[in-house]
């Protein structure tokens, strides 16, 4: 069982930034590619940024390519969303998962193992 507990998100104004933050309990962190998917009212929930069991591979949704930034420390068991230049629509419940990195891909995520509780990132215009 992996417990996957976001932070981070808030209020801020169109063009300000914000880091989430996942914090990662149970088995071995590194074992697991991670995620960052997001659901905002009235739409399905999709992948934003992935990364690799070791970081080296990372991949983005064309939305925040160049505006977000995923990395992970298997150190102290966290993933990171850096996000930049924030939009009005990037205001999403945002969600971090973890997929056994034997046979996730970081370009789809399709079917994580385990979900955090998801934190709101709310963007005004």
């Amino acid at each position: 069982q992996v417990r996957l507990v976001e932070s981070g998100g808030g209020l801020v104004q169109a063009g300000a930034s914000l880091r989430l933050s996942c914090a990662a309990s149970g088995r071995t962190f590194s074992n697991y590619a991670m995620g960052w998917f997001r659901q905002a009212p009235g739409k399905e929930r999709e992948l934003v940024a992935a990364i690799s069991w070791s970081g080296g591979s990372t991949n983005y949704a064309d939305s925040v390519k160049g505006r977000f930034i995923i990395s992970r420390d298997n150190v102290q068991n966290t993933v990171y969303l850096q996000m930049n230049s924030l939009k009005p629509e990037d205001t999403a419940v945002y969600y971090c998962a973890a997929g056994d990195e034997v046979y996730t891909s970081i370009t789809t995520m399709r079917s994580p193992d385990y979900w955090g509780q998801g934190t709101q990132v709310t963007v005004s215009s």
